[in-house]
């Protein structure tokens, strides 16, 4: 089996975990910039961080075989302070360029707030006039629907925006038909305590299909599991879906999206 996790911070995982993701079958992780558990405190520290997503990271997958790609953003859990937030994303030009950054990520909302939203406008205004990839964190629990509505409205007033280029992760029951609707990509973390689990990944797929949407693990130093993604490739076997299935979603679906940003590359895996 070959499968991408298109959602890990690998950053918070050991090298143990490298060697099982390929174990497994990986071919490649993509890494988004995410909140480490305190907020950073100077742009220094967020540059800091970026280079560590930028170039040691991939250096410390690569002595396991495994590819590994980033995305560059100012988390919404640190959208607060405007006036760091938009230090920050004026240094996001800088790593554009690095050969392991697939685009602008993980932006979007964690407490709907109106910072939160002005930080996000940034974002996407950059990734427009750098012809970036997005990729959007929606919120969790309560305020998931109401952040994933805010954050497709927003998205929708740009013109310039191509909802093929945006995947919206975190999606559940009630927030994956909205999304999939307007025409964006959908993500489906497998996350035990505040996102989705095995059996109700494949129950939205058996619901929506298959098309546009991958899924994800989000491991980070938190209760999670970097092996979630081919972990649920037995509950899709279990209720009998095919082998062409399991790699269209766990695989194909990924690299069709990823692709589209021509630095990721998969040498060794043919084009079907």
């Amino acid at each position: 089996m070959r499968y991408i996790e298109p959602h890990g911070h690998m950053v918070s995982r050991t090298t143990d975990d490298y060697r099982a993701m390929v174990t497994a079958g990986c071919a490649a992780v993509c890494e988004p910039a995410f909140w480490a558990g305190y907020d950073r405190s100077s742009v220094d520290g967020f540059r800091d961080y970026f280079r560590q997503l930028t170039r040691f990271e991939p250096a410390r997958a690569a002595k396991y075989g495994l590819p590994h790609y980033s995305w560059i953003c100012l988390n919404p859990k640190e959208a607060e302070d405007l006036v760091l937030a938009r230090d920050v994303v004026a240094i996001i030009p800088e790593f554009l360029s690095e050969p392991n950054v697939l685009g602008i990520g993980e932006i979007g909302l964690n407490r709907n707030t109106r910072n939160e939203v002005t930080a996000f406008e940034w974002h996407v205004e950059l990734a427009i006039r750098h012809s970036q990839l997005i990729l959007v964190h929606t919120p969790h629990l309560e305020d998931k629907l109401k952040g994933t509505r805010l954050i497709l409205d927003l998205l929708c007033a740009h013109r310039e925006i191509d909802p093929a280029r945006v995947i919206i992760d975190h999606v559940e029951e009630h927030t994956i038909r909205q999304v999939l609707d307007r025409g964006f990509w959908a993500g489906i973390t497998l996350y035990p305590e505040s996102k989705s689990s095995p059996p109700r990944a494949v129950d939205m797929l058996e619901l929506c299909g298959r098309d546009r949407i991958w899924l994800n693990s989000a491991c980070d130093w938190g209760v999670s599991d970097p092996l979630a993604v081919p972990k649920t490739a037995l509950e899709m076997r279990r209720r009998g879906y095919t082998d062409d299935f399991v790699d269209a979603v766990l695989f194909r679906n990924p690299r069709q999206f990823l692709s589209q940003c021509p630095k990721f590359q998969l040498p060794g895996h043919d084009a079907t």
